[in-house]
């Protein structure tokens, strides 16, 4: 049942790459472990965790998380979370950028170099590897992890 809270996902022991191997469609353990390898080599050093639980909207999610943020929310208290995140959906994928630079996601400023996209305001969903454009991807992450602190240590 959905709690309306972010704190319903939390931090889970399975470490990525198991949960990516784990994964029994070829072609969507490819596609996220291209794009889980694309992340990782924009944001080195960065932490690398699974989140589970249930996300807005109330739907059962897995989700690689990649460096630590604290982001406030407009009602209730701030929560830790991700500064980058990456899920499989039902029919999509989904990468989630919580970073703004001059009040805009970045996103929504990579937009026209993302490839064929839909775009949200933290969220950015496409259907399959081919229609994301894995050099924009790069230099948005990299750019989110340029302008965003360093992960405290865990």
């Amino acid at each position: 049942m959905f709690t309306g809270r972010f704190d319903a996902m939390e931090i889970r022991d399975t470490h990525p790459d198991d949960y990516l191997a784990s994964l029994e469609d070829g072609e969507t353990r490819h596609t996220m472990q291209a794009v889980d390898a694309a992340i990782v080599a924009a944001m080195p050093g960065r932490n690398r965790v699974l989140w589970e639980g249930v996300f807005w909207g109330g739907t059962e999610q897995t989700i690689i998380g990649y460096g630590d943020i604290v982001q406030a929310r407009p009602r209730g208290p701030d929560v830790e979370w991700f500064l980058v995140g990456l899920a499989r959906q039902k029919n999509t994928y989904s990468l989630y950028v919580n970073a703004v630079e001059d009040g805009v996601y970045l996103g929504q400023r990579f937009a026209e170099r993302l490839g064929k996209v839909k775009l949200g305001s933290a969220s950015i969903g496409f259907r399959r590897l081919e229609d994301l454009d894995m050099e924009g991807l790069a230099d948005m992450v990299a750019r989110a992890d340029e302008i965003t602190p360093a992960d405290p240590k865990r």
